[in-house]
């Protein structure tokens, strides 16, 4: 499967972006997707994970509150709403599906299809 991510760009500390990861194909094939991302000369992060496998929607900390993740089943596609952005929240985002456990879906490794990315820079 393909994952196509788009949405990001640049905004004012406060603002709003949605990004957007649309499927080849159907993602009600993956147990999860995923939103995961990476500032320069970091690790990548886990960011959300809409497991509808099995019933979940997990956020990391520092988004919570903040990010809404969201899918669309007729489009194929996965949405991380985003607000109340901080210049911490500059990275680049990429999305993800697999069929990952509880216990790994938090972990880039869980996921097995990635899509390329796309940049948010937080900046006034």
């Amino acid at each position: 499967v393909q994952l196509q991510a788009s949405g990001g760009g640049l905004v004012q500390p406060g603002g709003s972006l949605r990004l957007s990861c649309v499927a080849s194909e159907r993602i009600s094939s993956f147990r999860a997707m995923a939103w995961f991302r990476q500032a320069p000369g970091k690790e990548r992060e886990f960011v959300a994970t809409y497991d509808w496998g099995g019933g979940h929607i997990f956020y990391a900390d520092s988004v919570k509150g903040r990010f809404t993740i969201s899918r669309d089943n007729a489009k194929n596609t996965v949405y991380l709403q985003m607000g109340s952005l901080k210049p911490e929240d500059t990275a680049v985002y990429f999305c993800a599906a697999g069929n990952p456990i509880v216990s790994t879906m938090r972990a880039p490794y869980g996921y097995t299809n990635w899509g390329q990315g796309t940049e948010v820079t937080v900046s006034s």
